[in-house]
């Protein structure tokens, strides 16, 4: 058995959530917040046969998609006020963190 934590940008949790539940994946979810940006995410933590993890991963990889934002650059916070310069970055897709799992029991 393995847990699969799956980090996925808010705008694309209800297209991953129910990609896995139609496909008969049950997962948990959390609220999380990433550190970088301090935007939203969902942390999905599912548990899952070994022959299944690329299974999940490949409905997570078809659901959760990259986008491009802007963010104020951090230079621009000086001691001298605020200057608003923009920075483009790539937000969204998935991290996914798999690992063994000694037991598992749905009570």
């Amino acid at each position: 058995m393995k847990l699969m934590f799956a980090i996925v940008n808010n705008d694309d949790s209800h297209s991953v959530s129910t990609a896995l539940m139609n496909n008969g994946f049950q997962a948990t979810k959390l609220a999380s917040t990433g550190g970088f940006l301090m935007s939203g995410n969902t942390t999905f933590l599912l548990c899952i046969e070994d022959s299944r993890v690329d299974d999940v991963i490949n409905v997570i990889k078809e659901h959760s998609h990259k986008r491009k934002q802007f963010v104020p650059n951090a230079a621009s916070y000086g001691a001298g006020g605020y200057t608003s310069f923009p920075v483009e970055v790539s937000v969204g897709g998935a991290t996914i963190f798999v690992s063994n799992i000694e037991r598992f029991e749905k009570l």
